[in-house]
């Protein structure tokens, strides 16, 4: 049986994905391919290459994101991805998808034609970057002749990508809201609406997947705070671990 897995966006929400998929190594579970958006690309480049969750995590626990930011100098956006770019390349050298060691699918948005792609061959690292980069904030990544950004803008859980390469799709999805937010700022409002936007096309995707792997209440973290990447890391570990089984992946069965 062929399994497969896909990791959404969220920021840094997105390090729930490290938890679970240490809890899914321990017990026993191998993936045949990785589909992800954004903050899941990032994750499923890592784990595709070979890395287990406990580095991967090292990795972004040391890491401040405004050391990977760099000023754009340019009218479509404020920063670009090439801090980020330099960290990837660092721990994924072999820049190719090809070589990687599980088959990878990164999710992005053409911002021309206003359509998801989805890239599963040729350089890795500008496929993941394009991947992650939020409109206006990001300069928007160009390969060959169009320009890409987030691919959470369309769809943040790219099942469909990776649905007819195997027989049990599990889906991790870092972003579930709960329903007693409060106003108290404008941010927080920003990416509340963001998250109501991206949870719509998130509904379409779930129902693609076999597993589903959502732990609640993950609005109550920022999708940039970075103080929080243990808890976030500890909490998709625990809530893999008390909620789902090994035999629970070795049919179709929704979770």
């Amino acid at each position: 049986m062929k399994r497969g897995i896909v990791l959404s966006g969220g920021g840094i929400r997105g390090i729930a994905h490290i938890g679970v998929l240490k809890a899914l190594d321990e017990m026993g579970l191998t993936f045949d391919c990785i589909a992800g958006t954004s903050a899941g690309a990032i994750v499923g480049a890592l784990y595709a290459a070979g890395h287990k969750p406990d580095q991967i995590f090292e990795w972004v626990k040391n890491l401040s994101i405004f050391k990977t930011l760099r000023p754009a100098f340019a009218w479509t956006g404020l920063l670009t991805m090439n801090g980020l770019k330099e960290v990837l390349l660092k721990h994924i050298p072999d820049n190719d998808f090809s070589k990687l060691k599980i088959p990878l699918t990164v999710a992005a948005t053409n911002i021309r034609s206003g359509q998801i792609h989805y890239f599963n061959s040729g350089e890795l690292i500008t496929a993941v970057t394009a991947s992650c980069s939020i409109p206006a904030i990001f300069n928007p990544v160009q390969i060959d002749k169009n320009l890409f950004v987030d691919g959470g803008i369309l769809e943040n859980l790219p099942a469909r990508a990776i649905r007819n390469q195997c027989d049990l799709l599990v889906g991790c999805h870092c972003n579930k809201m709960s329903a007693d937010f409060d106003v108290t700022n404008i941010k927080l409002v920003i990416e509340r609406s963001l998250l109501i936007s991206i949870n719509a096309n998130v509904q379409v995707s779930k129902q693609l997947c076999d597993v589903w792997i959502d732990p609640p209440s993950m609005d109550r973290y920022s999708s940039m705070d970075l103080s929080k990447v243990q808890e976030i890391f500890d909490y998709g570990y625990r809530f893999a671990l008390e909620n789902f089984t090994a035999q629970q992946f070795q049919k179709k069965s929704a979770a």
